[in-house]
């Protein structure tokens, strides 16, 4: 049985005061022995006071990129090392976002993710495609490009090392709705290739499904067999809402 795991990706969201004020509230809800792993991503600015508010809590620290080098000529960026003297203990590798905006490419994303687990970090690997993709019938070719050549080389002991977060680019803000259909059948196809690398390791490697998860469709898209949690985005930043995702994971 794997243990569900509920990623809340801030993004470019929220002062320290806003964040102190969220993990105040947040800390209310959340059980001392939850059902569920809560990984908590916000900016880099409030990673130090995250840590301090999480202490001796239940709840994971995440970064929401990192580079994979140690320290270097790299002006505006953070490095993996640098994280995880903050705290964290996971890290998003390859988010639609940072593939986008950024040009992160596979490679790029391969080094993060193999530098992650060499810091001790677990890397929350991000797929997915476009809907020019999906439309052309190469949604899983796309898919499984992005998973092999992150995953191709790697070697993996321990399947709570490493987390796989399908998030299909054109349903995030494009007004166009995936179904809990869509996430079964991409998560289970990454499952597969997964057993195929890994294999009885790669059985229990969680899954997780990211677009525009919310408190209203959570259990829909958490139900699915193979839909092992979610990388949730907007509906994060607020602690009722995420925790309310969170709960839905456990049914």
């Amino acid at each position: 049985m794997r243990r569900p795991i509920v990623a809340a990706n801030w993004k470019m969201h929220k002062t320290l005061g806003e964040a102190d004020t969220y993990f105040r509230r947040l800390m209310t809800l959340v059980p001392e022995v939850p059902e569920v792993d809560l990984v908590i991503c916000p900016p880099y600015t409030a990673l130090h006071a995250a840590q301090r508010a999480l202490a001796g809590r239940p709840i994971y620290l995440g970064a929401q990129s990192a580079r994979p080098e140690r320290e270097g000529a790299f002006t505006g960026e953070i490095s993996l090392a640098q994280v995880k003297e903050l705290g964290a203990t996971h890290v998003i590798c390859g988010h639609s976002e940072r593939r986008a905006l950024f040009g992160e490419d596979d490679q790029l994303v391969a080094r993060k993710v193999w530098s992650s687990m060499e810091h001790g970090l677990v890397p929350i690997l991000c797929v997915g495609e476009t809907l020019e993709q999906r439309e052309s019938g190469n949604a899983w070719s796309v898919v499984e490009g992005q998973i092999a050549a992150a995953l191709g080389e790697l070697e993996l002991s321990d399947p709570a090392s490493l987390v796989v977060a399908y998030e299909p680019i054109w349903a995030i803000g494009t007004g166009v709705s995936a179904q809990p259909t869509d996430a079964q059948e991409m998560a289970a196809r990454a499952r597969r290739w997964l057993v195929a690398r890994f294999g009885t390791i790669g059985q229990q490697v969680r899954v997780q499904y990211g677009g525009s998860v919310n408190r209203d469709n959570a259990a829909s898209f958490l139900g699915c067999d193979d839909v092992d949690g979610a990388l949730v985005g907007g509906a994060s930043l607020d602690p009722d809402n995420f925790w309310k995702i969170a709960q839905a994971a456990v049914g």
